[in-house]
């Protein structure tokens, strides 16, 4: 609210600025973003400039719970115990945790917006040795 109430000042007092394209360039933002909200304005007042409520579905998690589940796949994604962590067991893990369900295609978009990268590798057995493999390698064929 704080910059649509500033863009709507300029208007009002045309303090060294003569149009709304000079307010866009002065705030760094869009002659649009700046219409709408002297608009807003000169239909509602101030009132006009409050935020509106945000629609759509509100988030299953919380942030505090969303940072919980970053700190688990961490946590997870740098043990040395093998394997790896798939959609299945981080929707697992938040129900477990969280008493929430989640389907494993929307996990991956959860992950995608926290910042993860869904990057699989080779897996490595937890069991594996080197040793073994290298006389894997020298027994002839």
């Amino acid at each position: 609210m704080q910059e649509s109430a500033y863009a709507c000042l300029l208007f009002h007092y045309s303090l060294r600025v003569k149009n709304r394209t000079n307010i866009a360039k002065r705030l760094n933002t869009a002659r649009g973003s700046v219409n709408k909200w002297v608009s807003n304005y000169l239909n509602n007042g101030v009132a006009g400039l409050n935020n509106k409520p945000i629609k759509g579905r509100p988030a299953k998690l919380t942030s505090q719970q969303l940072n919980t589940l970053s700190d688990y796949i961490k946590q997870s994604a740098s043990s040395s115990e093998g394997g790896r962590l798939m959609g299945e067991d981080i929707a697992q893990y938040i129900y477990d945790q969280f008493n929430i369900r989640y389907h494993t295609d929307h996990i991956y978009k959860l992950l995608k917006k926290r910042g993860f990268s869904w990057i699989t590798s080779r897996s490595k057995h937890p069991k594996q040795s080197k040793e073994s493999q290298e006389a894997f390698k020298k027994v002839p064929s």
